[in-house]
């Protein structure tokens, strides 16, 4: 097809013999329209043969379509465009879904824009709803682990396009051993040599929300668009703050149906087993039998039964099992304080996390154990109704050291994603441990969590990266959710959104969080300066002392959202 400034864009269109008029299942993507995402989804073929003319298209400049490629560019003007093409189609309805994740997620929002009357329904899974702080930057952090690697790969593919090997050689190198020790780690050589013209740079140099955020960002210019979104997502995605920030803002004020899952999955892959855990069978990639019924619904006027079920899918890891709400839950607070000997990064008896109870929930074994703790000039537990006893005031201090920057495991943010067993990790002494006594029941998280944390340093600026992990009994330590945030210019206390969650923490498994001053190479070691990380050479790093207080008059804390199971 010819776009309205006369650029050819190329699709391979996929459908069944038959005679019957078929609707429309659309794709836009940059990697090339042969691989159709079937990294995660099945193939159109399989699409085809329940009856829909699939259309797999090269996004502008990319695979065999014309014209430059310019990151997220010209989506909206070029899906429009694409949407008034396919949907007359010979022997289709002229009605249009599409689907995808990640880029090809994003398509679909620049798509729907303006509202094409063919386009009926989409599933965007695993987008952002604001470039910058759903995918950029976390917290003001550059993602640079994420960012770096996909930059890396688009650019050697056009390198490979235009024919130029030895730069396509040098890329496809670097992609197996991203080059963070150049002179500027943010801003290696080979992506000033090799690809000056990558969204990289922009990324990089657009280090704070602004225009060139705004621009972009579907949160700014889907504002009118009301249309049946399936959103997908993965506790281990790195943009599952865009998911479920787009689901928000479309349940709010659309007119039609707006779904939600999210399961135990990574970008990719999308299964049963990710990191250290095996999910079980319940964990299995469900999404193309579910789009297929989202489809039929919109596409085909059947009635799949999807819509007298819950809207929201949440995979409760721990359990290994779904749990269905009529929205994402914000139910209980439950809080635990912060407490150390001031040894917290050098014995993991030394911090530990009390729980903040309320008077009607406290028994007489705890208040017995208030009374020997006390005795002994121990940790307390901050029963503020009570004046039992107060939290005493503790310092504990950890040593940034950008020549050995504690390094990435799991979580969402690095790759491999998922859960790791971090019990050796938690032994280094630039990271603080904070770990509860074994739960006297189970504890159902769900939904947000935050840390606070009253941290100053001796620089103009830091990291903080914090961990939440279940301990057990054998001495295991598997991360389940994690956040991480720059900071420039340091209030107290400091406030770390985690990844939101679901997970059933057992009976007699401990909570531990851990804290650290770096996340490498997630994320760029913070110098100490207050330079971004297009500006920082590698030896400009600084040493930085950490100093976390804790206690009644500095009451650390993290804040979790837990809904019982009925």
């Amino acid at each position: 097809m010819l776009t309205r400034d006369g650029i050819r864009l190329d699709a391979d269109i996929y459908r069944p013999e038959t005679d019957s008029k078929l609707p429309i299942l659309l794709m836009r993507q940059p990697y090339g329209k042969a691989i159709a995402s079937t990294v995660v989804y099945a193939h159109p073929t399989w699409y085809a043969s329940h009856g829909y003319i699939v259309v797999i298209q090269d996004v502008r400049g990319r695979g065999t379509s014309e014209g430059k490629f310019e990151l997220f560019a010209n989506e909206v003007a070029d899906g429009k465009d694409t949407i008034n093409s396919v949907s007359q189609l010979p022997g289709s309805t002229g009605e249009v879904g599409m689907y995808g994740f990640s880029y090809q997620g994003m398509t679909q929002l620049y798509t729907a824009v303006h509202q094409p009357t063919a386009l009926k329904a989409i599933a965007p899974a695993m987008v952002a709803y604001d470039l910058y702080s759903d995918w950029a930057y976390e917290n003001n952090a550059f993602c640079l682990q994420a960012n770096l690697g996909w930059a890396i790969q688009l650019a050697a593919e056009t390198a490979r396009l235009q024919g130029h090997e030895t730069a396509y050689q040098q890329l496809k190198c670097a992609s197996g051993n991203l080059p963070l020790w150049d002179k500027i780690p943010s801003l290696p050589d080979i992506m000033q040599q090799s690809a000056p013209d990558s969204f990289y740079h922009d990324w990089l140099n657009n280090s704070l929300p602004g225009d060139y955020w705004n621009k972009l960002s579907p949160k700014n210019i889907l504002q009118d668009i009301d249309i049946p979104m399936l959103h997908i997502g993965g506790w281990f995605d790195p943009y599952l703050r865009g998911t479920l920030n787009l689901y928000r803002a479309m349940k709010a004020r659309s007119q039609y149906p707006q779904y939600l899952i999210v399961a135990p999955w990574a970008h990719l892959p999308w299964g049963r087993k990710l990191g250290n855990i095996d999910y079980g069978m319940e964990a299995q990639n469900p999404i193309d039998e579910i789009q297929l019924r989202w489809f039929d619904y919109f596409l085909k006027g059947k009635d799949t039964g999807m819509l007298a079920e819950s809207p929201v899918s949440l995979f409760e890891m721990g359990s290994n099992q779904w749990r269905y709400f009529d929205d994402l839950p914000q139910d209980k607070a439950k809080v635990y304080y912060l407490a150390s000997d001031g040894l917290a990064n050098i014995r993991q008896d030394s911090g530990e996390l009390w729980e903040y109870l309320e008077e009607e929930e406290i028994s007489k074994e705890t208040l017995d154990q208030i009374e020997i703790l006390s005795s002994q000039a121990l940790l307390v537990t901050n029963l503020v109704e009570f004046q039992a006893t107060e939290l005493p005031n503790t310092i504990d201090t950890i040593v940034h050291d950008p020549w050995r920057p504690v390094p990435a495991l799991g979580g969402h943010s690095s790759f491999p994603g998922g859960s790791f067993d971090r019990s050796s990790l938690d032994c280094r002494s630039d990271i603080l441990t904070y770990t509860s006594a074994p739960l006297e029941a189970d504890l159902h998280i769900v939904g947000t969590i935050t840390v606070e944390v009253y941290c100053t340093a001796d620089t103009p600026s830091f990291d903080l990266c914090a961990v939440l992990s279940v301990v057990y009994p054998d001495g295991k330590v598997l991360n389940f959710t994690q956040g991480y945030i720059r900071v420039d210019s340091p209030k107290t206390p400091i406030t770390i959104p985690l990844q939101e969650t679901c997970i059933k923490i057992a009976q007699n498994q401990c909570l531990r969080l851990s804290i650290s001053g770096a996340c490498f190479p997630a994320y760029p070691v913070n110098p100490g300066t207050g330079q971004f990380p297009h500006e920082t050479r590698l030896m400009d790093a600084q040493i930085i002392t950490l100093t976390l207080k804790s206690g009644t008059d500095y009451p650390s804390r993290i804040t979790l959202s837990v809904k019982e199971r009925k």
